[in-house]
């Protein structure tokens, strides 16, 4: 019986009286009940705060990113030049092309330059007589992080 009453003063905005004291009341218009937001000081200090985490944060994350492109090209050199040598171990000479370790199956791609962000930028050495590749270098220019040239490697 009294649940029945509360629910029903709630649903009038009446106020339920037991004993002269109001044990339920729903107000209505009420400062309780108007939608609250955040105040301008505490928006700024929130940002202020982020922008502290973010300047901590991003420097390492740029350099984070450096740090994997010299990674990937250093082993692209590695494993394209580890297929460079095991055509000419397997065929008597080196390849033409770079395609030709493709075809082949040596690689399953023509390797990715991550510094100098093209698949066709490689400096590619050749034989004497202008024959096969006996090694390539990465076309990209700078300086990796230890002062090297990109294109020394």
């Amino acid at each position: 019986m009294r649940l029945c009453l509360v629910r029903m003063c709630s649903m009038f905005d009446l106020g339920l009286t037991v004993l002269g004291s109001t044990v339920f009341r729903m107000p209505i218009g009420d400062a309780s009940m108007k939608a609250r937001g955040f105040t301008l000081i505490e928006l700024l200090v929130t940002l202020a705060v982020i922008a502290t985490l973010l300047s901590l944060v991003a420097p390492r994350f740029v350099d984070s990113l450096g740090r994997a492109d010299e990674a990937a090209l250093k082993t692209n050199l590695r494993l394209t030049r580890e297929a460079l040598d095991k055509f000419k171990a397997d065929t008597g000479a080196y390849p033409q092309e770079l395609t030709d370790l493709v075809v082949k199956r040596y690689i399953r791609e023509v390797p990715f330059d991550p510094v100098g962000q093209t698949v066709d930028g490689w400096i590619l050495l050749r034989e004497e007589g202008g024959r096969g590749i006996t090694d390539l270098k990465s076309g990209a220019e700078g300086l990796a992080r230890d002062g090297s040239k990109f294109s020394d490697w």
